[in-house]
């Protein structure tokens, strides 16, 4: 009986250990899907959160019987463990049939396994998980010192139902959320910043330099300077008023005032002089008492002596309808020097009148 008894109790403890053992298994993978309770308690618990979802009714919120509270501000550069609470000892444990798990992380302990993660470089690096970079998303670093997104982690532990590190496999580990790569996100952020700001100042401060400096090879140089002339041309068009209507208007006078000025000279060159205003004419030279021509500078009518003697032929004296007397072949040379004035328009030399002429013979 003694025989029997011890042998059906260690069959007994046999089942307990194997049972605390499966338990065991089941939450240290975290298989949600299997349970070592009644399936029939767990068909009966899903039955009652369908009742309920079905006797859930709509309410509706006209939002005045709420109260506004103050959003908490919380630092965004605070750390912090997600699971600071150890898991509850398994059966197995209990009984002493595996060691119990290690305890939570002190933080000096958090801080070697930071800097072990930092020695590494996994914050400098993309997620393992997603390959993208961690930029401003939030962050969770492993007691592993494995760091990854903690979006991508929480996918990955609902994937594969069950919390083991994805690159070495360690199970129930612990988390900690960290800004490493956030920090880091902004210093690069704030360097390319910075080095578009100083690319672009020193930019512009080439382009002045090329507007104010002259380059020194010649091609360059000549499109410098042709460039500086149209803009000093441009400017100077700028400065002046450019109203077509007035300008138009000013050429229109003057035009009118030239032909006014041309007529009055035709008008007086044309008019035929007769001869009793010849002789007025030639009264009022003779009261000048001019001798000398003031071309040549030589005698107008040498004497009648001198013509005989020498047997020198007189030569011909011009009168113009100014009453000014000019030898004839002195005249003739100044109209053809001359350049400008044409006939009948010619000046006498003195009063820079039109004139008419006649031949005098001494």
């Amino acid at each position: 009986m003694l025989k029997h008894k011890g042998h059906s109790s260690k069959k007994n403890n046999l089942a307990i250990n194997a049972v605390a053992l499966q338990d065991h298994i089941l939450h240290d993978l975290q298989l949600r899907n299997l349970s070592v309770a009644d399936h029939s308690k767990t068909q009966v618990q899903k039955k009652e959160n369908k009742s309920l979802k079905r006797d859930a009714k709509a309410i509706i919120d006209t939002g005045l019987k709420k109260t506004t509270q103050c959003p908490k501000l919380e630092d965004s550069e605070k750390e912090y463990v997600l699971d600071p609470k150890p898991p509850p000892l398994t059966l197995a444990q209990k009984l002493g049939l595996i060691g119990p798990p290690p305890p939570p992380l002190s933080s000096d302990e958090w801080e070697k396994v930071k800097q072990r993660s930092l020695l590494q470089g996994d914050s400098v690096q993309p997620c393992p998980i997603c390959k993208e970079d961690f930029e401003l998303r939030p962050q969770v670093l492993l007691s592993c010192s494995h760091v990854f997104h903690r979006a991508c982690l929480q996918a990955f532990e609902k994937f594969t139902n069950k919390k083991t590190c994805p690159l070495c496999r360690k199970n129930q580990y612990e988390t900690r959320v960290i800004h490493d790569g956030a920090r880091l996100f902004r210093i690069k952020c704030a360097t390319r910043i910075q080095a578009c700001w100083r690319g672009y100042v020193v930019r512009k401060w080439y382009q002045n330099l090329r507007k104010t400096v002259p380059p020194t090879d010649a091609k360059l140089r000549k499109k410098f300077f042709e460039k500086k002339f149209t803009e000093i041309s441009h400017r100077i068009l700028c400065s002046y008023n450019t109203n077509i209507e007035e300008l138009f208007a000013e050429i229109d006078h003057c035009l009118a005032v030239n032909r006014s000025v041309l007529q009055q000279l035709e008008e007086k060159c044309s008019h035929e002089i007769t001869e009793e205003e010849w002789e007025k004419i030639h009264e009022q030279a003779l009261r000048r008492e001019a001798r000398d021509c003031s071309i040549c500078l030589a005698p107008l009518s040498p004497a009648s002596s001198q013509c005989v003697g020498t047997g020198q032929r007189s030569r011909e004296t011009a009168l113009l309808s100014c009453s000014h007397v000019f030898h004839h072949a002195c005249l003739l040379a100044l109209e053809e020097f001359s350049v400008g004035d044409g006939p009948p328009f010619h000046a006498c030399p003195l009063c820079r009148s039109c004139y008419q002429k006649k031949i005098l013979e001494c």
